[in-house]
């Protein structure tokens, strides 16, 4: 991997879930048991279909709560700290990381679909707490949710980030796929590669991939 192709980045971004810990947590699992049991109380439907729900939600709308502020006029907040309270006991700290971040030239930051607080409990449990300039969730974008190229753009102006001069790191490959657009370095990370014209490089060891950076 050439060094030389992030050497114009001034701007780190990373996503939280999935990216800033490793997806044996299966954190997203516990929010998945909770976003269900939201559809099912605020439509009054039954689990399978609150399931199916979710699933179309996610496919049409980029999340389960944009598909229930757009089609049900759904109110944010509560949805957003209910499915947000899990238990975050078996996530560790992880110093190498911590350390390889911190020394990355330029701001680093953190944009995940997630809210803000959300992100904050998720990298104190990482060790990760000071480590970023600033934490981003779907509140920051009007409640817009990645992939939306309108949710990148106003939280990157919220930042001042320029795409241009900037490097994403996301487990979702869709979600790089409006980055990649902007003019911004896109790293994949995830298990399995995916192979896509938006994703310049790939890794299955976001600390690694950053030590070689370095």
């Amino acid at each position: 991997m050439p060094k030389h192709q992030f050497a114009h980045v001034e701007t780190w971004v990373f996503d939280l879930d999935n990216t800033l810990y490793p997806p044996q947590a299966r954190l997203f699992d516990q929010i998945e048991v909770k976003m269900t049991q939201y559809v099912m109380d605020a439509l009054g439907v039954h689990r399978a279909e609150a399931d199916r729900l979710r699933q179309h939600y996610w496919r049409e709308h980029g999340t389960t709560l944009a598909g229930l502020m757009r089609e049900h006029g759904v109110d944010p907040g509560p949805y957003l700290t209910d499915v947000h309270e899990i238990d975050l006991d078996h996530l560790e700290p992880e110093p190498a990381l911590a350390a390889r971040i911190k020394s990355l030239p330029g701001r680093k930051i953190v944009y995940t679909n997630g809210t803000a607080p959300y992100a904050e409990r998720v990298l104190a449990k990482r060790g990760l707490s000071g480590v970023m300039d600033a934490v981003y969730g779907v509140e920051h974008a009007a409640f817009r949710p990645k992939p939306e190229v309108e949710a990148f753009e106003t939280v990157f102006a919220h930042d001042g980030v320029d795409p241009r001069r900037a490097a994403m790191f996301e487990d979702e490959p869709r979600n790089l796929a409006a980055p990649h657009a902007m003019g911004m370095r896109t790293v994949h990370v995830a298990p399995e590669r995916h192979v896509a014209p938006h994703i310049h490089y790939h890794t299955d060891d976001l600390s690694g991939f950053l030590a070689r950076l370095l």
